[in-house]
């Protein structure tokens, strides 16, 4: 009489690749970011390009930057602002868009010790924390906007993001917002934030908190 076999437990059907957030997946803060675009119009008609990065431990969205277009400039400039003000991520996840692949980026993020995770070609379930961030997103504030002006897109999705981040509780979280559950971290669960190396400072970095001398960070030094 046959033996009966043990089935194998596998990896979910999505995110198969090694760079996918099933595969590599965060496990302490600033361990891996992941970082999208979204598309939106003005009244207008005219288009709208969102940047949205992620701690994909914490859940906390670090930013959506707005504006009508993004160079591979500008997303440095976007990233050399969080990484001075919050550290680099080990990490960092996206899909193959111009403006991630760019070599310029590539070349800017290995100068900063931080890893690309580029996930497979017309699989963006594999970046599924960012994806799903979107699909909130769209659902729960661009759906429902018409935005006069790129000002006030910019206003409005921040006010959005301040919200998910401080008044949001995830069960993934054990119920908390991703800032307090963020906030309670401490150095042994996840580590410290880890300044990004010094590396050639570009023109026109956002500048930096009030309350923060931009000497203390290199990047702006």
């Amino acid at each position: 009489m046959p033996t009966k076999q043990r089935k194998r437990r596998r990896l979910p059907s999505t995110g198969g690749s090694h760079n996918s957030c099933v595969r590599h997946k965060a496990t302490h803060r600033n361990h891996v970011w992941s970082y999208d675009f979204v598309t939106e119009r003005t009244e207008d008609g005219r288009y709208l390009k969102l940047l949205v990065v992620l701690d994909e431990f914490t859940r906390e969205c670090l930013a959506i930057e707005v504006s009508r277009s993004f160079t591979a400039r500008e997303v440095i400039l976007a990233l050399q602002y969080l990484f001075a003000v919050r550290g680099a991520p080990e990490h960092i996840r996206s899909d193959n868009g111009p403006e991630f692949v760019a070599t310029r980026v590539q070349k800017w993020l290995a100068q900063a010790c931080v890893r690309t995770l580029y996930v497979k070609k017309a699989s963006p379930w594999e970046n599924g924390y960012v994806e799903s961030f979107n699909g909130k997103l769209r659902d729960e504030l661009l759906n429902g906007e018409l935005f006069l002006s790129i000002a006030e897109a910019r206003y409005v999705i921040d006010q959005w993001r301040l919200d998910y981040n401080h008044q949001r509780p995830h069960s993934s979280l054990n119920w908390q917002t991703p800032a307090a559950y963020a906030a309670k971290l401490t150095e042994s669960a996840d580590g410290t934030f880890r300044s990004a190396p010094l590396v050639d400072p570009l023109v026109g970095a956002a500048p930096l908190p009030t309350n923060q001398q931009a000497k203390q960070h290199p990047f702006l030094s």
